[in-house]
């Protein structure tokens, strides 16, 4: 057991790293990684929402944050437009207690709405766990999958469009991030890499503390996540996307074929690699697998049933 005083210092010292850049430096090869000894529980008590009204968060956003973070008019583009331009943004995570962890996005996957048959809203049903991808753009859409993980989508242009975020390239806090993965693995699991932590997507839920509870906020405006531009970093390039089919989809027949997920050329967070489809982007083929009701739908010209 730790002691109460020893282990305010050791959740004092996590704050401080993931406050330091220096400390959040990426290194690939004979990287030596921080051992937090803070429990699990523990820390995913500092990670919870905050129970505040978005006048009280407001003191969270320093000029800088708000000079990168990214507004209502990012979000409101069409579903597939949006999934691309999502591509080499910067999602943040405050916790509780002030430290953030980020994650550059590095693969989605656009759902149309009503026309799409794999789309949670196909055929412009409403429900209530669907809700929010009737809301307006930049609403977080948060669903569990197999009764225990959760998946992060966010509204677009559309009716019942939005874009699931499907893998990150971890950029800070990647302690915290370890540690809120190990929560959920075997105990005597190996450690994971860095690449590890967010590819796919729930994992990146999990390693970011992405709760149930955030469905039908507004990125734009929340206090504890939200989207930035990279300002270090060369926008990302048409040549650089990589369009292939979605996945896990396979039973929505032809609707699985559709190449609406978009990721990173060789980049290594993504969760799977498509050789064909690479091959046929390099090529320009992919645009042989769209058609007419697709370049449609790119446009934001859905034609859904309205309930």
């Amino acid at each position: 057991m730790i002691a109460g005083r020893k282990r305010k210092m050791l959740a004092s010292t996590v704050a401080s790293a993931l406050a330091a850049p220096e400390q959040t430096v990426h290194k690939h090869n004979n990287r030596t990684d921080l051992t937090l000894n803070v429990s699990p529980a523990e820390l995913k008590k500092k990670c919870e929402p905050a129970q505040s009204t978005e006048t009280e968060r407001s003191h969270y956003f320093s000029r800088t944050d708000l000079q990168h973070r990214l507004g209502e008019d990012f979000f409101n583009q069409p579903c597939i437009s949006l999934a691309k331009a999502f591509l080499g943004k910067v999602l943040v995570r405050r916790c509780a207690d002030g430290p953030e962890l980020r994650g550059r996005i590095v693969e989605t996957e656009a759902y149309l709405g009503g026309e799409d048959k794999a789309s949670h809203s196909a055929g412009g049903k409403r429900t209530e766990r669907n809700t929010a991808m009737f809301m307006k753009p930049g609403t977080i859409y948060v669903y569990p999958i197999y009764g225990i993980y959760l998946c992060m989508n966010v509204s677009s242009e559309g009716e019942g469009a939005a874009v699931l975020l499907r893998s990150l390239e971890p950029l800070q806090g990647q302690p915290v991030m370890r540690q809120l993965r190990a929560a959920r693995r075997k105990e005597g699991a190996r450690q994971l890499k860095d690449k590890e932590l967010c590819n796919g997507p729930s994992k990146l839920c999990q390693a970011l503390n992405i709760p149930r509870c955030f469905d039908r906020r507004d990125l734009a405006s929340d206090g504890e996540v939200w989207l930035e531009r990279d300002p270090d970093t060369n926008p990302v390039e048409p040549h650089d996307i990589v369009s292939a089919p979605r996945i896990g989809i396979e039973s929505h027949g032809e609707w699985a074929k559709k190449p609406w997920r978009f990721y990173l050329r060789g980049h290594p967070c993504v969760s799977v690699v498509n050789k064909e489809a690479e091959r046929q982007s390099v090529s320009g083929n992919v645009m042989n697998n769209l058609g007419p009701s697709d370049v449609q739908s790119d446009t934001g010209q859905h034609n859904v049933r309205r309930t």
